[in-house]
C-alpha cells in the first residue's frame, strides 16, 4: 500500500516529512525514506526499518531544504532489500528526479522491454523506476511536459510525488485507485495519502488530488492540470475496510463512521444471541462498535493487542505473519470464560491468521465463538497495490464459506454481503473497485499466469 508524503517549500521540510511518514507508518513498515532538496544540492537517507529506526535527530539535521518528500514501503513488487526502498533517485539529462510511488503499475512488463530496447539500464526491480526512466526519455525536454508525457504512458494504479528539480509534483490515476490529498502549512504546500498526516503537522486540509489530476507545486504558486481523458472512478473499497488509519478521511469522508457502518449492517444481516462482541484489534475495532450499537450485545475486548508489534497482513511472508500473531494478541481469559462470542474482523485473506485467534480464544474458555467479517469473501487477486496479487492466497478464491468456517474453528461464520458493503459506503456504489470481491476489473480483463503479468484490453490513458 505504501505511505507518501511531500512538502515545499518549508524551513523545516525534513522534520516535517518525518513526523509525516510517522503518521503514515501503517501504510508501510519494511522501509522509509525521505530526500530534501536547498535549490542547489539534493540530500537523501532510506534505509530498511520503521521510520523511528531509520531516522534520528542528527540524520534530519542532516536533509537540508525547504523541499522534502517521504515514502514508507510495503512491498507488492520487488524484494524486500535495500535497492527497493523509496524514494526512488536519479540525475537525469532535465535534472535531479525523485520518485515516491503508491500503487502498481499493470502494464510494467511492456514498458520495462520498451525502455531496455531504448538503452535504459535498471537498477531495481520496482515499477516505480520505469515512471524515472520514462520521465527522462520523454521527447518533450519541457519539465511539465516529460512529467505529463511518463503519465501517460502509465496504466494501473498510482498516487505519486515526484521531486523534479525545484519542483514538488503530485499525480493521481484517472481511476483514482489510492488516495492522495492537499494540505497547507505556513505558506507551504503539503501533499500525503492520508489526512492524519496532516494533523500531525498542523497542515490545514484543503481537498483531494483529483483522479487524472497533476499539481505542480513551486516556491511561488502552483498550479493544478487535467491533461487525460476522464475515466470512471475506481477508489478501493479496501482503504475503508482495512488499511487507512480511522482518523483519516479517505476519498473525502471518514473512515472511522465508515467502519461503524458497515459493522451496523454486519448485525442486520447475521442477527445472534451472544454475550459479548468484540473486535480483533485494532482494525476490527469500529466496525465492532457498529455491531454492538445495533445488536444491543455489550462490547468487550477479548483480546488486547501488544502495539510495539506490526501489522500482521502486511508483512512479506507467511513466517514473520505467524510469528506476529502470536506475539501481537493476547486472550483476556477473564472475559472470555464461558462465554457466547462474537467476533469481528474486517477481512479473512488466507484464512491461517484468524484459525491462530480463533484457537487462542478457546484456549481462553470461550463457549462458543462465531465470526462476522465486514466485507465479502475475497476471491479474485488485486494488482492494483494489495498484497494479493494471485487467488492462491485468497482463501475464499478456493473454498466456500463452510468449508472456510470448518478450517478457521468457528461455530459459524458470516460475511457482509456486497449489496451490505456497498450501501454502507458514504459514496455512489459506482465510484469504487471492488474486483478482490466480484473479479470485475475496472480497467479490462486481467489475469496472473504463471508469475507473469499479463494485460489484455486494459484502455490507455
Amino acid at each position: 500500500m505504501c505511505g507518501i508524503f511531500g512538502v515545499y517549500p518549508h524551513k523545516d521540510a525534513s522534520r516535517l516529512a518525518y513526523l509525516g511518514l510517522y503518521a503514515l507508518q501503517h501504510r508501510g513498515e519494511e522501509s522509509s525514506g525521505i530526500i530534501t532538496r536547498n535549490g542547489k544540492k539534493t540530500y537523501l537517507h532510506k534505509n530498511l526499518g520503521l521510520v523511528s529506526d531509520v531516522f534520528d535527530e542528527k540524520i534530519i539535521r542532516s536533509l537540508r531544504g525547504e523541499l522534502a518528500i517521504g515514502h514508507v514501503r510495503y512491498s507488492t513488487r520487488g524484494a524486500t532489500n535495500l535497492k527497493n526502498t523509496q524514494p526512488f533517485y536519479v540525475k537525469s539529462k532535465i535534472g535531479d528526479i525523485a520518485i515516491a510511488h503508491n500503487g502498481n503499475l499493470t502494464n510494467i512488463l511492456s514498458l520495462n522491454k520498451e525502455l531496455q530496447d531504448k538503452g535504459a539500464i535498471f537498477q531495481t526491480t520496482m515499477d516505480s523506476e520505469v515512471i524515472a526512466h520514462l520521465i527522462a526519455h520523454s521527447p518533450d525536454r519541457d519539465c511539465k511536459g516529460a512529467v505529463i508525457w511518463a503519465l501517460s504512458k502509465l496504466q494501473g494504479a498510482y498516487s505519486l510525488i515526484l521531486m523534479l528539480n525545484d519542483m514538488v509534483i503530485g499525480a493521481r490515476d484517472t481511476f483514482g485507485w489510492r488516495p492522495l490529498c492537499l494540505g497547507k502549512l505556513e505558506g507551504a504546500y503539503v501533499l500525503a495519502s492520508e489526512t492524519c498526516a496532516f494533523d500531525l503537522v498542523g497542515a490545514e486540509y484543503i481537498r483531494d488530488i483529483q483522479p487524472g489530476e497533476i499539481i505542480f507545486i513551486y516556491k511561488d504558486k502552483i498550479e493544478s492540470i487535467t491533461p487525460f481523458k476522464k475515466t470512471p472512478s475506481a477508489f478501493c473499497i479496501f482503504e475503508y475496510i482495512y488499511f487507512a488509519r480511522p482518523d483519516s478521511n479517505i476519498f473525502e469522508h471518514n473512515v472511522y463512521l465508515v467502519r461503524k457502518q458497515l459493522g451496523a449492517q454486519l448485525a442486520k444481516e447475521y442477527p445472534i444471541k451472544a454475550d459479548l462482541v468484540m473486535p480483533i484489534p485494532d482494525s476490527g475495532t469500529f466496525a465492532a462498535l457498529g455491531f454492538s450499537e445495533a445488536s444491543g450485545i455489550p462490547f468487550e475486548y477479548g483480546m488486547i493487542r501488544n502495539h510495539y508489534v506490526g501489522r500482521t497482513f502486511i508483512q512479506p511472508s507467511q513466517s514473520l505473519r505467524d510469528f506476529r500473531v502470536k506475539v501481537k494478541l493476547n486472550p483476556l481469559k477473564g472475559v472470555l470464560k464461558d462465554k457466547v462470542v462474537v467476533v469481528i474482523e474486517d477481512s479473512i485473506v488466507r484464512g491461517t491468521t484468524s484459525r491462530g485467534r480463533v484457537r487462542a480464544l478457546r484456549q481462553a474458555g470461550a463457549k462458543e465463538v462465531h465470526l462476522r467479517v465486514s466485507c465479502p469473501p475475497l476471491k479474485f487477486p488485486c494488482f492494483y497495490g494489495i498484497d494479493f496479487p494471485t487467488k492462491k492466497e485468497l482463501i475464499a478464491s478456493a473454498h466456500n464459506v463452510e468449508w472456510i468456517r470448518d478450517f478457521i474453528g468457528v461455530d459459524s461464520l458470516g460475511y457482509l454481503s456486497l449489496d451490505g458493503m456497498l450501501n454502507s459506503m458514504p459514496l455512489p456504489r459506482e465510484n469504487f473497485c471492488t474486483a478482490c470481491f466480484t473479479g470485475h476489473y475496472p480497467n479490462g480483463d486481467v489475469s496472473h499466469t504463471s508469475g507473469t503479468l499479463k494485460i489484455n484490453n486494459l484502455q490507455q490513458r
